[in-house]
């Protein structure tokens, strides 16, 4: 028995005996274990890149969750009533506005709802439709436009509640959104 640790070092020699050893590319540390000032920069510098990168224009641009083609969106803020939202539901809330998202890739999209929600904001208006599709014309491709809608209109502070639209207003392709309404001057 004393042999079998020997030879299980001379087998392992022998099959890393052609190895090189990898270069070291973890952070060298100081011996009282803190980084350089330059490496504190480099980390400082790598962080707000990457957070800079986490939000374009105050939305998200980190993965969401992805929403089915056909699945209805559904979003109410504390404190709407649910009279509201059933008004909002049934199309009976007109709304004021449109966009129709359809050719934007998801970088213009997320630039154009933000610009198009503080638009109707300083308009003072109530209800805008936004037309996000179904991603119908990429099968078997997930509804990515529609998920990330569903997310970005949830980090927008002006919307109070949104859903998805009745049929002649595009469907499970588009959706109502409720939005704060300024105070009476």
């Amino acid at each position: 028995m004393t042999d079998e640790p020997q030879s299980d070092l001379t087998d392992f020699k022998r099959a890393v005996a052609d190895v090189s050893p990898l270069r070291n590319d973890r952070a060298s540390l100081k011996r009282d274990g803190k980084p350089s000032p330059s490496q504190t920069h480099h980390y400082r510098r790598q962080a707000a890149e990457q957070e800079s990168e986490a939000f374009v224009d105050g939305l998200s641009t980190t993965a969401v969750e992805i929403i089915e083609s056909e699945q209805d969106l559904l979003f109410a803020s504390s404190g709407i009533q649910v009279r509201q939202m059933k008004k909002l539901r049934r199309g009976h809330i007109p709304w004021q506005a449109g966009l129709d998202l359809h050719g934007y890739t998801l970088d213009q999209a997320r630039e154009e709802l933000s610009r198009f929600i503080r638009d109707c904001e300083a308009r003072g208006l109530r209800c805008a439709l936004i037309v996000h599709g179904k991603s119908y014309s990429q099968p078997g491709q997930p509804a990515l436009m529609k998920s990330h809608v569903n997310d970005w209109l949830r980090q927008l502070a002006p919307v109070l509640a949104f859903c998805s639209a009745q049929p002649a207003d595009g469907g499970a392709g588009a959706v109502y959104v409720l939005l704060k309404q300024k105070p009476a001057r």
